[in-house]
């Protein structure tokens, strides 16, 4: 992991440290607060998105946005991925039950629209993730780089929808076959998700049952298509605002 902290002691400190709330990022549609936050020897800092600071959507259950940043992170764990970071969902914190995520330090002046056609290159499990996730909202600024060159994605309260909704900017290799490893990784998820276990189970907490199915049955698709796909003609592709 590309940070100072264990993932596991990251983890730890989400759910049992003191929060203090810094302040509040003002742009986005849904209420997110800057939060500071010590456990033990840690002093982090953390994005808190609270259920009572999300609007309303027709197309996504009322209270659900912060569990589906949970299980974003979890679904980036089972690929192996280490996409997103480390994203509880906490009870017990100043506004209420929601989401809460380890920050990423990072330039926002840095983001896909800047990227070069090398850095480019390297979003295609990038791409691979929001498809299978249904990413209805992959903005140029969900895309993060740390001081390790490390890509991170955020933003992901709007993903795992049963109906094709899928969202980006990045349509750079439609048509192109996914890489092997990508598939073998993908292949290694259909796997987990037919099969009882922990992860499963932490899943099920985040998502209705057919959410999940409808992840596997996307996972599969691309399983058996090995191709990058071609924006829907019946779905408005792009986000707004794109950045």
């Amino acid at each position: 992991m590309h940070a100072i902290l264990e993932k596991s002691l990251v983890l730890s400190a989400l759910q049992k440290g003191e929060l203090d709330l810094q302040g509040q990022f003002l742009n986005g549609s849904n209420y997110t607060f800057l939060v500071k936050l010590n456990y033990a020897e840690i002093s982090m800092t953390t994005v808190y998105k609270p259920v009572r600071g999300e609007q309303p959507l027709w197309d996504f259950p009322a209270g659900t946005l912060g569990k589906r940043e949970v299980a974003a992170f979890l679904v980036s764990e089972m690929l192996g991925w280490d996409f997103v970071p480390p994203t509880i969902f906490r009870r017990k914190a100043p506004l209420g039950a929601g989401s809460l995520q380890q920050y990423i330090d990072h330039d926002p002046n840095d983001h896909y629209f800047n990227f070069s056609d090398l850095d480019k290159q390297r979003l295609r499990p990038v791409v691979v993730f929001d498809i299978i996730l249904n990413n209805a909202d992959r903005k140029g600024s969900h895309i993060l780089r740390d001081k390790h060159d490390h890509l991170w994605l955020i933003d992901h309260g709007v993903c795992f929808n049963k109906e094709d909704k899928l969202r980006t900017v990045i349509w750079d290799f439609c048509g192109e076959p996914i890489p092997d490893n990508l598939l073998g990784d993908l292949d290694l998820l259909v796997d987990t998700l037919s099969r009882p276990g922990e992860q499963v189970k932490d899943l099920s907490k985040l998502l209705q049952p057919s959410e999940i199915e409808t992840l596997s049955l996307r996972t599969r698709g691309l399983l058996k298509t090995r191709l990058f796909p071609f924006p829907k003609r019946n779905i408005r592709p792009y986000p707004w605002p794109p950045v």
